[in-house]
């Protein structure tokens, strides 16, 4: 009985909970790109380039021939479907733009973060050194008393 309290104690944590409703809503965000990308993007390049279907490119590992990968598919020909990877290509474009996009926005929110304050510098040697060091460690010199800002 104790690893089953374990695992749902684990599968009950925040982030675990986190992870699968993001896992969920990007699988759908995944459909909608794809239905964008070959119902939407991909036919207006095709009629530009002369109604050309872009998921119909393919290359035929065998000297039979075929007009269609679709017919490439249901003879067995093994084929090389680079269409089908152009538009993979630009889905995973299209994902990558949108997330940037919404980090992007959502950065605008978040608080900035406070500059680092400037390192004490030994006077002799120039090198990073503790504010309350009285001797450097880099080159051993004895140091001044550290200004306290007031």
């Amino acid at each position: 009985m104790g690893i089953i309290k374990e695992f749902k104690e684990f599968a009950m944590r925040g982030n675990v909970l986190d992870m699968a409703v993001g896992v969920v809503v990007g699988g759908a965000f995944g459909k909608i790109v794809t239905s964008l990308v070959n119902n939407i993007i991909m036919p207006p390049f095709g009629v530009l380039l002369g109604g050309i279907d872009f998921s119909d490119f393919f290359i035929p590992l065998s000297t039979e021939h075929v007009d269609s990968l679709a017919e490439a598919k249901a003879t067995g020909i093994p084929v090389i479907a680079y269409g089908s990877f152009l538009n993979t290509v630009i889905e995973f474009l299209i994902i990558a733009f949108a997330i940037f996009m919404v980090l992007k926005q959502l950065n605008r929110f978040l608080p900035k973060p406070e500059p680092a304050p400037e390192p004490r510098l030994c006077p002799f040697c120039r090198q990073p050194i503790a504010d309350d060091a009285t001797r450097c460690p880099h080159c051993t010199s004895e140091l001044p008393a550290a200004e306290t800002a007031h």
